[in-house]
């Protein structure tokens, strides 16, 4: 999950109360018939020990000398860490799912472990804070969707559906959307659970993102297509597919602050920037060839800067892609030594940070395409990755079974 780009709607006079009251799902039980209409809507060098065999953990102890940047290292989890986040209000909370099928909620700047959301028997691999940090939500592969108070860290709400792909956060009100392997994408206002579903067409959908206006969404799809929804109508508005969509499963999604433009990361080694009110593609940017002929070059990551026209595509080659958004043309490339697992932009200026398959983490200068800073500890690859608002931590989720706070001094913003 993704709740690190918070809207600005009430820069623009858009306040909770006012999305609250456009939020009108149906009062009917939300396990009912959920394909009915239930209402309206109307509304993210060391020596190694020789016998150390896996070549990828040696690459990584040799190359960052076991050095450890972090300010906190969580060792609450017991196996491999897949989502993190950060909540967007105050930047003091993190949350953390993981292999083994627990989820906890720490103070960042001290790790000390606050509750537990219990009650997961399977991987949480979903988490994230509201938008005024007062739920927390967490999700695990088997569909199991519980959200806890974080004041009282008492549970308030669950819900079972089939095998979660993602979940989100509204940007300005207490509603969750989520997306399931058989292509439904839910819509829960929380805690009352009055629901509306979005049909897939038995397709897994593996990517959802609130667009900035807070009255659509986009998704991505395993056979390459990206879909906008209209949340009070619960339909597909626009659909991008077959050879305005991709040619492999959608890994990514990000929406512009103009609400119109979406960028579509793939499988395929592509990106899309595409229009959601015209239905056209605006640029489709190629993320080059694989790191090696036995690999594929997956984009992972994309993102369009919040200070620039700039868009950002990240892959497994270890480059990211800076594009100029207006002229659809490659500014520069960053290049690392590992594959990219999520990149972010900075809120407040054309810095990107990077997470990385060989466990450290990095900020870019956008315009460059010039390293500022890295920081390294985790002893495996990077799964997640949350970054502040005000842009002074950065939480890392690990396969080394471990979240670290790595904290930041960046150049002048």
């Amino acid at each position: 999950m993704d709740d690190n780009n918070i809207s600005d709607f009430e820069d623009e006079g858009i306040h909770e109360d006012d999305a609250e009251e456009i939020i009108e799902l149906d009062e009917n039980d939300a396990e009912a018939n959920l394909a009915d209409d239930l209402g309206d809507i109307d509304l993210e060098n060391h020596d190694i020990d020789d016998d150390i065999d896996d070549d990828e953990d040696v690459a990584m102890a040799d190359s960052e000398d076991l050095h450890d940047d972090a300010e906190i290292c969580f060792k609450g989890h017991s196996a491999s860490l897949f989502s993190c986040g950060v909540d967007p209000m105050t930047g003091s909370l993190v949350v953390t799912g993981g292999e083994d099928d627990k989820a906890f909620v720490w103070d960042l700047s001290t790790g000390e472990k606050l509750f537990e959301c219990t009650g997961h028997k399977d991987s949480v691999t979903c988490v994230g804070f509201s938008h005024d940090s007062s739920l927390v939500a967490t999700g695990d592969m088997a569909g199991l969707i519980k959200v806890w108070n974080v004041a009282s860290r008492q549970e308030i709400w669950s819900f079972e559906c089939s095998d979660l792909e993602w979940l989100s956060w509204h940007h300005s009100a207490h509603v969750i959307l989520a997306g399931t392997s058989d292509g439904d994408v839910w819509m829960w206002k929380i805690p009352s659970g009055e629901c509306k579903t979005m049909e897939g067409q038995r397709c897994q959908t593996t990517f959802g993102k609130i667009m900035p206006d807070g009255k659509r969404c986009c998704t991505g799809y395993e056979d390459g297509s990206v879909r906008i929804w209209d949340l009070k109508d619960t339909k597909a508005v626009q659909t991008f597919s077959g050879h305005t969509g991709h040619n492999g499963g959608i890994t990514s999604l990000d929406c512009h602050s103009d609400n119109s433009l979406v960028i579509s990361g793939s499988t395929d080694s592509t990106a899309k920037i595409l229009n959601s009110n015209t239905g056209k593609v605006i640029a489709t940017f190629d993320a080059g060839p694989p790191a090696s002929d036995d690999e594929s070059n997956s984009v992972e990551a994309v993102g369009f800067s919040k200070s620039l026209s700039l868009a950002a595509v990240g892959s497994l080659n270890g480059i990211v892609g800076v594009w100029d958004v207006s002229t659809q043309i490659k500014r520069n490339e960053c290049k690392h030594e590992a594959g990219i697992v999520r990149l972010q932009w900075d809120y407040n200026s054309p810095l990107i940070y990077t997470a990385c398959l060989d466990g450290v983490v990095r900020l870019w200068d956008g315009r460059s395409g010039q390293v500022m800073s890295k920081w390294v500890g985790h002893m495996g690859e990077i799964l997640d990755m949350a970054v502040t608002r005000d842009g002074n931590s950065i939480v890392t989720a690990s396969g080394d079974k471990t979240a670290r706070v790595f904290a930041v001094s960046k150049p002048d913003r």
